[in-house]
């Protein structure tokens, strides 16, 4: 084992504890987001709750989604770098990748409509909300499967 290499392993729980504490807060904002989104279509487009809402989802956004979304994956790339047996463990990892990546759009469709509610655009009936809300839930379980059984 190179000289180098000995203190990426003995930083890798301290990024691996890091990467875990993204995540969770990355996924409290995309389950927390969706709901925002079905209470503000209640909202009447311009008034004082709508403008609440539109705050709340902003901040939510730019504050916890987006910085835990950066952290979860420099964080987890950083695992990879120091641990490249991971990709060689079996398949289990590029599944894995594929439902994070999957996790990711969902993100990004999650800030377009962030962005059509911000600019009274929103066409979407609340409970196109609620079935979006359960999205990211079924691919945390998909992931967690894997991460922790890996079944293949």
């Amino acid at each position: 084992m190179e000289e180098g290499s000995t203190w990426l392993w003995s930083v890798y729980p301290w990024v691996k504890a890091l990467h875990v504490m993204a995540v969770i807060s990355w996924m409290a904002a995309l389950l927390y987001l969706p709901r925002l989104f079905v209470n503000h279509c209640e909202a009447e487009p311009g008034s004082d709750t709508s403008e609440v809402f539109k705050g709340m989802e902003s901040r939510l956004a730019r504050l916890i989604m987006n910085p835990a979304a950066i952290v979860s994956f420099v964080t987890g790339f950083c695992m990879l770098g120091i641990n490249p047996g991971l990709l060689a463990g079996g398949s289990f990892m590029s599944v894995k990748l594929v439902l994070v990546f999957a996790l990711a759009a969902v993100h990004f469709a999650m800030l377009g409509w962030l962005k059509d509610f911000a600019q009274h655009r929103n066409a979407r009936p609340q409970r196109f909300y609620r079935i979006a809300n359960e999205v990211p839930t079924l691919l945390m379980i998909g992931i967690v499967i894997l991460i922790v059984v890996r079944p293949f």
